[in-house]
Parts: structure tokens; C-alpha cells; sequence
């Protein structure tokens, strides 16, 4: 469970994306804001909420949002992951593990038994004044947008 909390000012962040420009939570200044975070491109979950994402961008926009999804992938990785999909947002690699940590979505997980440290899929929705407005921890990849948009 993530430390933030609905109604917290977001985390700023200057990341590059899946082309090497660096994106910051000040570019979507007046926007709302769609920041979801996914443990790595190309894995099947992951793809599915990202398409899912995609396949209704054009709903998610005119409702007044952008998108922007995170991992701690590379650039490379980030761009074929992007252009295999045809993902219409940015993806921004999060090598560092910078905007992981900020947002706190880097704990304990478990898997088939299996325990171990990773990102845990989470997406805030952040207000056009760059507060939290809902925080999705239990992210249905099939549903995402349904999810969002509720």
C-alpha cells in the first residue's frame, strides 16, 4: 500500500521517455493526468492494461485526461515495447528507480509462493493542480479504463 494519499500534492518527476526527452509532471500542468506503473513491457499483464489504455485513449481524452505509463525498463526496451503496441502515449524507463521510490510502488510481492522485492501495478489520477485525486492499487489490466473513468 502506497504511503500517498488521495488529496497529497504528486510527486514531481523529470524522467526520460522511450525516445531519451526528458517528461516531468510540469508538462501536464492544467491536464489530468493518468500515471500508471507496470513491472515491465512486453510481459502479458502488463501488455493488456497498457492496450487496454490505448484502445481507449481517444475515450480517456475527451474526458479530459493524458497517459503516461512507467517502468523501470530502459529506453530501448520502452520504445519496442511502444511501437510493437502502437501505444498513441509516452512510456518513460525509470531506470533508477527515481519515480518508483517517489510514488512508493516498489515493495514485497508475492507470486505462485514465490516472495520478492518489485513494482507493484498502481495508477494515479492527478488533478489539472497536480494533486492526487484516486489512487488504483488493484489494477483489473482488462478494465483499466472502466477502472479510471468510474
Amino acid at each position: 500500500m502506497t504511503i500517498l494519499k488521495i488529496g497529497n500534492k504528486a510527486p514531481d518527476f523529470k524522467v526520460k521517455n522511450q525516445d531519451g526527452n526528458e517528461v516531468s509532471l510540469k508538462d501536464f500542468k492544467g491536464k489530468k493526468l493518468v500515471l500508471y506503473f507496470y513491472p515491465q513491457a512486453n510481459t502479458p499483464t502488463c501488455t493488456i492494461e497498457s492496450c487496454n489504455l490505448s484502445d481507449n485513449y481517444k475515450q480517456l481524452q475527451k474526458a479530459g485526461y493524458e497517459v503516461v505509463g512507467v517502468s523501470p525498463d530502459s529506453e530501448k526496451k520502452q520504445a519496442g515495447f511502444k511501437s510493437k503496441f502502437k501505444l498513441p502515449f509516452d512510456l518513460l524507463a525509470d531506470t533508477e528507480h527515481d519515480l518508483v521510490k517517489a510514488y512508493d510502488v516498489w515493495g514485497e510481492k508475492k507470486t505462485f509462493g514465490k516472495t520478492y522485492m518489485g513494482l507493484k501495478r498502481t495508477t494515479f489520477i492527478i488533478s489539472e493542480k497536480g494533486l492526487i485525486e484516486d489512487i488504483i492499487e488493484k489494477v483489473e489490466a482488462k478494465e483499466h479504463t472502466k477502472q479510471i473513468l468510474k
